[in-house]
């Protein structure tokens, strides 16, 4: 998670002024926006996200939101800052740890892959990811109903290697092939990985994805 974080702390420090307003994969938020999600990410404790979901008057949406605007900085250089001042943080909100790589390698993604930037993740930071996601609800920002009854299997996975490259989701379902990043992607939302995918379980999951 820190690894993913300075990462990601490098590469915005080499962009443009352009980059920085280009829109992410996040509906309705650009780059810019996503980095201080991840920065407002980082700060969160159990008492600060109980004092957000308030002023949010518990509104998921409208809390992270709220996040954004409160850790953008007045340029960019103010929001790489202060993401690098929490990269080494070890604080998080009520939640699985796995959430907080899904956090990093899922954002790090929204960010990256619009600009056509190419990064090699942790394989079992993306294979935790997916898994977790797999499981958890949409309304909590997984895509358990997206997968539900269908077979995930990651092709650019060894088999036999601890927790990688086995199925994730329902055995005996429809398989959906591709490289464990892009499932996690789909699985996730973001439809614009879904031409890296295959197989007889595709047409379930893409119609999935783009239904409203």
């Amino acid at each position: 998670m820190h690894d993913e974080r300075r990462a990601l702390v490098e590469l915005l420090e080499g962009f443009d002024p352009e980059h920085w307003e280009q829109p992410s994969l996040c509906p309705g938020w650009s780059v810019h926006d996503v980095a201080a999600h991840l920065v407002d990410n980082a700060r969160t404790t159990t008492p600060r996200l109980l004092a957000a979901m308030a002023r949010a008057r518990f509104d998921f949406d409208r809390q992270n939101q709220q996040g954004v605007d409160r850790e953008r900085g007045a340029d960019p250089a103010r929001t790489v800052a202060r993401l690098r001042e929490v990269a080494g943080r070890t604080s998080g909100p009520p939640a699985p740890l796995d959430s907080r790589l899904v956090e990093e390698v899922l954002h790090g993604e929204d960010i990256r892959r619009p600009l056509g930037y190419a990064h090699r993740y942790a394989p079992e930071a993306v294979d935790r990811s997916l898994r977790y996601q797999a499981r958890t609800r949409v309304g909590l920002g997984g895509g358990r109903e997206r997968v539900a009854g269908l077979t995930l299997r990651p092709d650019d996975r060894a088999p036999d290697a601890a927790g990688a490259g086995q199925p994730t989701g329902d055995d005996d379902g429809p398989v959906v092939t591709g490289p464990a990043l892009s499932l996690l992607l789909v699985v996730s939302g973001r439809g614009t990985a879904l031409d890296d995918l295959s197989g007889p379980g595709l047409d379930l999951l893409r119609d999935r994805v783009r239904r409203p």
